[in-house]
Order: C-alpha cells, then structure tokens, then sequence
C-alpha cells in the first residue's frame, strides 16, 4: 500500500476492495456504492478499454492479430481465450497492455474525484498485486470465506464445475494472501456484511 505522506494532501484517499473468485468483493463494493460512495470497478473499466481506447486496441492486434475484435468491434472473446490463456508467455503480454492502462486510468479517475472534492473513492479490483495497484491504493479491504463456500457460489452463479471453480482458486494464491495491515472483512454466510462495513468506515472517520 502508498503511504499517504507521499501523496497530495488533498488527494482522494483510495482503498481497494479485493479478494478471490466468490468471496464476495463485489458485493462490499455494492454496499459502499449504495451508501454513497464511487467505485472504480477495474474488470469493467479494463474491457471498456479494450475496446475504447485507440492505443490499447492497437498494441492488442500487434500482439494476438485483428482476430481479437469482432466486426462490431466487441472483443472476440473465443479467440483470446484460445491465444491468450493457452500459456503463461501470451497471458503476460496481455496483462502488460491491459493493466498498465487499467492503472493511467484509475490515476485519471482518481484526479476526478479528488477534483470533485471527494475525500474517499473505492477501487474493487481481483487482481490488486498481479496489476501492481496495491501501490496506488492507500488502504485494502481484502474480502474473503471458506473456499468451500466460494466454490458453491461459483458452481451456481458460473455454471463452473467444482474442479474448475478449484483450479480458479488455486491460480489466485498470490491475490488470495492477506497481507500486513489489510482490513479483513468476513463473508461466509454466518457474518453480517454491514456492520463490518460501517466499522471499517467508522475507524477511518470517512462515514458520509
């Protein structure tokens, strides 16, 4: 995480919303949304600019062909899946385009909403460390429940089978980690969401 000494003083304060397929994050990020606060959702705003941004589609077509859009310009989701998760070596080369791009442009959105005044902005993103945003964000709140309980979420909101939805979880190791100074946030089923959320906003005085 930044320290915020390093930061503008009067820059919006950004905490990230992370943790595991079917832990839950977006649901938190629903919550704070619904209490008054923006989130920056990086999965949707990385494929807004798959397809938005001129530079971001001109380095995606050197690198996997025009095949990667189709002829309404959407992405050709089969075939980047077949060229860019078929080894680690093609993944990286997309992860190189669309994270640093994904990063330009929540630096962007932050500036907006510190301009607007906002003291606080939420940022719900899965891959916090394989997208190096934990050294933009000033706090994280890492969301997280039993695997068992992920992969029946999975299984029923994917259509996953169990195996895939465990090959999912085992990939996210690194994202899964907790590390020091991550605010945790339960969600199992047994432990309310709400009022972990608003002791989280509580202790960092940022209830709107």
């Amino acid at each position: 995480m930044s320290s915020t000494s390093s930061r503008n003083i009067d820059a919006v304060r950004l905490i990230a919303i992370t943790g595991g397929i079917g832990s839950g994050k977006s649901v938190v990020a629903h919550m704070v949304q619904v209490m008054g606060y923006e989130v920056y959702d990086c999965d949707t705003r990385a494929k807004q600019l798959m397809t938005g941004d001129a530079e971001v589609k001109r380095l995606l077509v050197e690198a996997f062909g025009h095949e990667i859009y189709l002829n309404d310009g959407s992405i050709n989701r089969q075939h980047l899946s077949a060229v860019a998760f078929a080894d680690s070596e093609a993944l990286s080369r997309l992860n190189a385009i669309v994270h640093p791009a994904t990063a330009r442009n929540l630096q962007r959105w932050a500036g907006e909403q510190s301009a607007r005044g906002a003291a606080v902005a939420f940022v719900e993103t899965a891959l916090l460390r394989t997208a190096s945003l934990d050294r933009v964000v000033d706090d994280v709140w890492h969301v997280t429940a039993p695997d068992e309980v992920r992969i029946q979420r999975v299984m029923a909101r994917n259509g996953f089978s169990r195996e895939q939805v465990q090959a999912r979880i085992a990939s996210q190791s690194l994202e899964d980690s907790i590390a020091p100074g991550e605010q945790v946030i339960v969600n199992d089923n047994d432990h309310a969401l709400l009022p972990q959320v608003t002791r989280l906003l509580s202790q960092q005085a940022i209830i709107n």
